[in-house]
């Protein structure tokens, strides 16, 4: 059956529907999470990309990947349980991938910064991502997570207005987040390593693309499902 993708739909509501899209929206470097809120007709625009193409691309990738029950199993999951599963698979994976992934970008900018300029920039945006990300994953657990549970325990105005702040904040820090993986990007040529780069200058690169997959995944969950559930 055909899910009925049209124009004026929200990427991000295509990604609850089919999250198999996501995949297809990454390779297209459309954004579904941080900037999911905007039609796909909106969105193809913005990247220089034909709309009907793209409807016609995920038409038959609904076609040939049918949607399993457990990958919307977080759409409708409790909070409690989509809060544990953020935590123990995305806050898990930031603590112990951004330090080895700082070691890598730290010994390539070292070695190869002086034929490749653009090292020192990604040396740059990289610990700043590392830093903003690690500061943020703290803050959720210690104090806005706490708070969506409590609040979805005892329901109050009053609470509703708090957690309605601070998701704002979440939801900007995220933003700030996504523009620094953006440039990360550019500067890395859609993180290509040059011809002559070592397996070090290599790997580093496809962690970082790894890193930004798991950031876009995370940002979705809480942008597009968890969040909205307060506001």
């Amino acid at each position: 059956m055909q899910p009925g993708f049209t124009p004026d739909a929200l990427v991000k509501d295509i990604v609850l529907q089919f999250p198999k899209a996501a995949d297809y929206f990454k390779s297209k470097r459309i954004d579904f999470c941080c900037g999911g809120a905007k039609p796909l007709a909106e969105a193809a625009v913005e990247r220089g990309l034909d709309q009907e193409m793209i409807i016609s691309d995920l038409n038959k990738l609904f076609e040939e990947y049918p949607v399993p029950q457990e990958e919307l199993a977080w759409n409708t999951a409790p909070s409690a349980e989509l809060i544990e599963h953020i935590v123990s698979k995305h806050h898990h994976y930031l603590r112990e991938e951004l330090p080895l992934i700082g070691q890598n970008v730290t010994k390539v900018y070292r070695v190869h910064g002086g034929d490749s300029p653009h090292l020192e920039e990604l040396y740059s945006l990289f610990n700043t991502l590392k830093e903003d990300l690690l500061q943020h994953t703290a803050k959720e657990e210690e104090d806005e997570f706490p708070k969506l549970l409590a609040y979805d325990a005892n329901p109050s105005e009053e609470g509703l207005t708090t957690l309605r702040e601070a998701l704002v904040d979440l939801e900007s820090e995220h933003d700030t987040a996504g523009e620094l993986l953006r440039q990360i990007r550019k500067i890395t040529d859609d993180f290509t390593p040059p011809a002559h780069a070592c397996t070090t200058y290599r790997l580093t690169y496809a962690r970082l693309e790894e890193l930004e997959s798991m950031t876009f995944e995370h940002v979705h969950l809480e942008n597009n499902i968890l969040f909205p559930r307060f506001q």
